[in-house]
């Protein structure tokens, strides 16, 4: 399979996404209540990471991690609260020049590691996002299929190197195929996705299951459905052989039922 040389993810498995787009102090209450399971993933939403930086998706990680090894979890209150303009800045040019981490070994039995996405929609600078998205810990960063193939080339490449997944959001992008066949390498998750607008504003657009099986014919790969938050889309994505189920937005309007809610889900995601 073309992607990055270690990947956590099994394509046996159906995985639960969590996309975390509010504050951080939000998605510190959701982590704290998130049942421990090696098939839920959590996001670093394109708003978080916009408001946090790379704090965000470090914080993030470092708090799944803790949850995962059943310690409690420790933020500051400039973690929950959110970091000055100033502060990001700095961040960003000593990151640039970080050296991502080496790919994680593979897990032992009954071992959990978090699993975190870094929702960049990279347009341009493949390369330099892969490293900044590597450099706070991200699992996997995320390219949008309507990049320049050269960006969408370099994007895959640095993320194989960087040993971290690549994952293309076809979003708004008609014929994902034309862009996977164009590519030199391919990433190891293609991400369906119906925006949030469009769901919102256009009530007869639905989510692009007819592409999973279209994809899965031609490409060893994992396909990831976004936009769809109720239980029977789930269900609707899974039955159309999706190995990924993006949510978000129950997540947020139930807090204090959070780790009812991710049982709910994964048991419909087997």
């Amino acid at each position: 399979m073309n992607g990055a040389p270690f990947s956590r993810l099994d394509s046996k498995k159906r995985y639960l996404q969590i996309a975390l787009n509010s504050t951080l102090d939000e998605a510190y209450k959701i982590i704290q209540q998130l049942p421990r399971s090696e098939r839920i993933i959590l996001e670093a939403g394109t708003p978080l990471i916009k408001h946090y930086g790379l704090e965000g998706i470090r914080s993030i990680r470092q708090w799944y991690e803790r949850h995962l090894m059943g310690l409690p979890l420790v933020a500051t209150s400039q973690q929950r609260q959110g970091v000055s303009l100033v502060s990001l800045f700095s961040q960003l040019l000593k990151s640039s020049s970080a050296v991502p981490p080496p790919p994680a070994p593979p897990s032992a039995p009954g071992q959990l590691f978090p699993y975190v996405v870094a929702d960049l929609k990279m347009m341009d600078r493949g390369a330099t996002e892969v490293e900044l998205a590597a450099s706070a810990g991200a699992s996997a960063a995320v390219a949008l299929g309507a990049a320049p193939l050269e960006s969408l080339n370099a994007f895959i490449e640095d993320c194989h190197q960087a040993g971290i997944d690549a994952m293309v959001d076809m979003m708004n992008v008609e014929f994902p195929l034309a862009v996977l066949r164009k590519l030199k390498k391919q990433p190891r998750v293609v991400i369906l996705h119906r925006g949030v607008d469009e769901e919102q504003f256009n009530k007869e657009k639905m989510l692009p299951l007819y592409e999973i099986r279209r994809i899965k014919a031609n490409y060893d790969m994992l396909i990831s459905i976004a936009g769809g938050d109720t239980i029977k889309e789930v269900q609707s994505a899974i039955f159309n052989d999706a190995d990924i189920v993006v949510v978000w937005k129950l997540f947020y309007q139930n807090t204090a039922d959070t780790a009812a809610l991710a049982s709910q889900f994964l048991e419909q995601i087997k």
